[in-house]
This record gives C-alpha cells, sequence and structure tokens, in this order.
C-alpha cells in the first residue's frame, strides 16, 4: 500500500486511495497522455529521494516518491536500477503502469520530463489559493490532506478530505466514493497517476462539478483536458541543478528549490472558474 508524498505539512506529503481500494481496468488518461510525447528522448538524469523523484529528458520532470508498504531483504523494486540513464524517455515512462511503487515514480516523472508546456497557458498561480479563492460557499471534495487544508475549510460548505491515512476531520476513500459525485469542486491529487486510481476517481465525477487536478506530479498537458479536466495546478522545474541537489538531499516540498509553480484551465472555462488574481 503506497502512499503519495505531495504536500502534507511537516514531510510534503499528500495521500491518495490505492489501487486495491479503487480499481482502475486501464489508465486510459496515462495512455492518451504517453501517445502524445516524444519518448525517443533520452534520459540524461534520475534522482530518487525519499519524498521526491525527478527524470531529466527533454526536461525534468517530478513526481512523489511511493515506496512498497515492506521491503523484503533481496528484493528489487527497480528493475533496471542502475541503467536508467541513457535510455529512451518512453521507454523510462512505461515504468508509470508498473505494480512496484518506486518503478511507478520514476515513470511518471519520466512522463512529466517530455510533457511540452506552452508557458502561455500557465499563470503563476498555486492550488490552495486557486481552490480558497473559487471555493466560497461550494461543496468541495479534496482527494489528498494538503496544508492549506485548514484555510480551505473556513471557505467551502462543506469541505471533504479524502485520505488514505485520514487525519482529523479526514474521510476515508470509501466514502469518498459517495461524496466525489456530490461536490461542486473536486480537486484530485496527482499521486493518484502513480497508484493508478486516476481514472476511476475522474469517473466519479459529476459532469457539472469542475475538476482539478493538483500537486508537482500532476502532468501540465491539455490531454487531461480531454478527460473531464478543468485546471490543472502543478508545477515545473526551471532550475535543474537546484532541484536535483534539494530532491537528492531529502527535501519536502516546501524545500525543493528551482520549481515554479503553476496553473492553467481548460480553454472556454467561463465565470470565475477561470484563473483570475486571487487576494
Amino acid at each position: 500500500m503506497g502512499t503519495c508524498r505531495d504536500e502534507r505539512p511537516g514531510d510534503g506529503a499528500a495521500t491518495g486511495p490505492t489501487a486495491t481500494q479503487w480499481e482502475s481496468a486501464r489508465m486510459t488518461i496515462l495512455d492518451d497522455l504517453m501517445g502524445t510525447l516524444d519518448g525517443d528522448v533520452l534520459v540524461r538524469e534520475v534522482r530518487v529521494g525519499p519524498f521526491w523523484t525527478v527524470v531529466c529528458s527533454r526536461t525534468c520532470g517530478l513526481s512523489s516518491t511511493l515506496m512498497p508498504s515492506q521491503h523484503v531483504h533481496g528484493s528489487r523494486w527497480v528493475g533496471d536500477a542502475g541503467g536508467l540513464i541513457g535510455m529512451p524517455a518512453g521507454e523510462v515512462a512505461g515504468l508509470a503502469r508498473s505494480e512496484s511503487p518506486l518503478e511507478a515514480s520514476i515513470g511518471m516523472a519520466a512522463v512529466n520530463s517530455m510533457v511540452a508546456f506552452d508557458s502561455s497557458r500557465g499563470v503563476d498561480l498555486n492550488a490552495g489559493r486557486y481552490l480558497i479563492g473559487h471555493g466560497q460557499g461550494r461543496s468541495v471534495a479534496l482527494v489528498g490532506h494538503f496544508p492549506f487544508v485548514s484555510d480551505l475549510r473556513e471557505v467551502a460548505d462543506p469541505l471533504w478530505v479524502i485520505e488514505l491515512d485520514p487525519q482529523p476531520g479526514d474521510l476515508t476513500s470509501a466514502q469518498g466514493e459517495e461524496l466525489i459525485p456530490r461536490a461542486d469542486i473536486v480537486a484530485i491529487t496527482g499521486c493518484t497517476f502513480v497508484n493508478h486510481t486516476v481514472d476511476r476517481l475522474l469517473a466519479l465525477c459529476a459532469p457539472q462539478s469542475l475538476v482539478m487536478m493538483l500537486g508537482p506530479t500532476a502532468p501540465m498537458s491539455p490531454v487531461l483536458f480531454e478527460h473531464g479536466v478543468d485546471v490543472i495546478s502543478g508545477s515545473r522545474v526551471i532550475d535543474e541543478q537546484r532541484t536535483l541537489r534539494s530532491v537528492s538531499e531529502g527535501a519536502t516540498f516546501p524545500q525543493v528549490d528551482g520549481v515554479r509553480l503553476l496553473t492553467m484551465t481548460r480553454p472556454g472555462l467561463s465565470g470565475d472558474f477561470g484563473t483570475r488574481p486571487v487576494s
């Protein structure tokens, strides 16, 4: 049972439901995303830290590091460990489908390293500010416990935080099955790509709800808009060396250097759900 380390207070983590709790037959969104990538570019660097994984190919991509719940001496959680640098990034990205949580983490970082992001479509706005600014009086289902939960709880009506490892006030994944379809806004941690639950969660969202994918693992790709996502709030590495060094030295997300937080919205998203400045 893996946990996602996105932005939890204290250690930078946000957990999501596991694949054993929310089964996903096929990661359709991941398949479609990978179909848009140039998989021939070679992997230049791989760093696996305790909280974050970085893969550099076309650019550098981030993913939460998911570790196996138990380790037996002699187990091999990354089959090609020591040989990933120099491999085609598309091949490494294929690890995102792996049942090994560590391989899946490396795979998603490789996916994000190949995403061609159009900077003109993003604004400097993080997920917490967006949700607090647009969640006023709305029912919000948040998959993953993020640092802004207490502030969001003051404005949302109500806020349902759905967690694998619930803190006081959080709800379980089983409760989330019933609540997500009722939410005005559904915000899903990008870690659900790593634990293979993203398709199932998107299928639970009501057609009229606003759906956000958030966290540094979330791919900044318009392909997500084709699968019901309205807002992507993620990150881009803008200083490779600073990011590689901080991740290698055990940084939690607030400590990761060289990263820009960005939000982009589905074209045509109207009303106050656009990326207007939030005071």
